[in-house]
């Protein structure tokens, strides 16, 4: 079976052998929102490489999340007609809900910018 890896990265799995979860919990937990396995329950790879190294992310995070809300307002505001008050009012409780999901996903993709695929480890070859 094929891994492709924006399913990987949507996925929040392992890059090396895109089956073991990166986190223990649901993207949509708030219990232990930031808690991370520290190596893949599948192939060992090490989720956390060094100290500051998903400090990449907090960017990626943050760029996300920018233009997530850009666009969020932009549709409420112009295309749905709500006032700005409401628009920002609804994004307020809409990135509170999205907040893990956010940092999660940001963190995803920058380890799999990092880290590359090995075949032999999604077949359990080490």
């Amino acid at each position: 079976m094929k891994s492709y890896v924006v399913s990987s990265i949507l996925a929040m799995t392992c890059p090396r052998c895109r089956q073991g979860e990166m986190f223990p919990t649901g993207s949509f937990s708030y219990r232990e929102p930031f808690t991370m396995h520290e190596h893949c329950p599948h192939c060992q790879q090490d989720l956390a490489p060094g100290p500051g190294f998903y400090y990449g992310a907090m960017f990626l995070s943050y760029m996300l999340t920018g233009w997530f809300c850009l666009a969020f307002v932009a549709i409420l505001h112009w295309v749905i007609g709500l006032g700005l008050i409401p628009s920002f009012a609804i994004l307020l409780a809409v990135t509170g809900i999205l907040f893990v999901w956010f940092f999660r996903i940001s963190r995803s993709i920058w380890i799999h910018i990092n880290v590359k695929f090995n075949p032999q480890h999604a077949d359990g070859i080490k």
